[in-house]
């Protein structure tokens, strides 16, 4: 009876040891069968806003380089606005040739952003994410007549919680607008070479109606950017509560712990002097 007990008033000194040790009630599913349950499904739901979190910097990422292309191809649609009205105006033969070399800048320029790659992966191609987006013809002088889309329409999504979905990657429509924004601007290029101000005139209509997609793309990628953000913070602010509650689950009240730990060595230290006396009593009744 007297080891028995020992035994008991050992072992709890020693858990009670760990716990001061570890800062931790809970080692084996035995110790709490039930906290042990709730911690499990607190660390099933920690790993999703892993996951969740994970998804929103990849979403963000995606969001801002798609930005930064977009916003390039709107300052190339700026500087080739301009061109086209002071293309429009009276110009010599030599000024007119002038503005179709910056525009044939401007349009190597503007394939090169449509066919932007991020991570290694296309960003304005959609889901075809290894195809070069935007296909260009030359002729024999090697400058462009035209561009065609070659991705495809889709843009996959990114789950940022168990309810909201985005995608990060531009649509479709805005990368036939990349397109049709790059047709425009060997229209005007052409027509400023000709030295036509008609065609001139109406290349750079033309233009600035092919710039309201890539202008719509921006506005709705700072809504999306914004939408990524506050994702980011609820999932900040839901990790954060289930830190706290898988402490209150797993960690001691260090204070009371120590105290326990205190008694607990007290008992098991006149446990052991008690059992001693009975055992050397026990030798001497045996001796006699």
């Amino acid at each position: 009876m007297a080891v028995r007990q020992l035994q008991k008033l050992g072992e709890q000194q020693t858990q009670l040891q760990k716990q001061v040790a570890t800062n931790q009630r809970i080692f084996l599913p035995s110790d709490d069968p039930s906290a042990m349950t709730r911690m499990l499904s607190i660390g099933d739901e920690q790993n999703r806003i892993a996951q969740f979190k994970h998804n929103s910097g990849v979403a963000s990422n995606l969001a801002q380089a798609s930005y930064a292309g977009l916003n390039g191809l709107n300052d190339l649609a700026g500087r080739a606005g301009e061109l086209a009205t002071l293309g429009a105006g009276v110009l010599s033969a030599d000024a007119a040739k002038a503005y179709g070399i910056e525009i044939d800048q401007l349009l190597e320029q503007a394939v090169q952003l449509g066919n932007t790659r991020f991570d290694g992966d296309y960003l304005y191609a959609g889901n075809a994410l290894d195809t070069a987006p935007f296909e260009v013809t030359r002729d024999a002088g090697g400058r462009i007549t035209v561009a065609n889309y070659a991705g495809d329409m889709a843009s996959a999504s990114v789950r940022l919680s168990e309810t909201a979905l985005v995608s990060p990657r531009t649509t479709g429509d805005t990368n036939l607008g990349i397109r049709d924004f790059i047709n425009q601007l060997v229209a005007l290029r052409d027509a400023l070479n000709a030295n036509a101000p008609a065609a001139i005139s109406a290349a750079g209509a033309g233009l600035e109606t092919a710039v309201d997609p890539l202008l719509s793309a921006i506005s709705e990628n700072g809504a999306l950017q914004l939408r990524i953000e506050v994702a980011q913070a609820q999932q900040n602010t839901r990790a954060d509560s289930l830190e706290t509650l898988a402490s209150s689950e797993a960690d001691v009240d260090l204070a009371a712990t120590v105290v326990k730990l205190s008694q607990a060595t007290t008992s098991y230290e006149a446990a052991l002097a008690s059992a001693s006396k009975i055992m050397n009593l026990s030798l001497l009744d045996y001796l006699r």
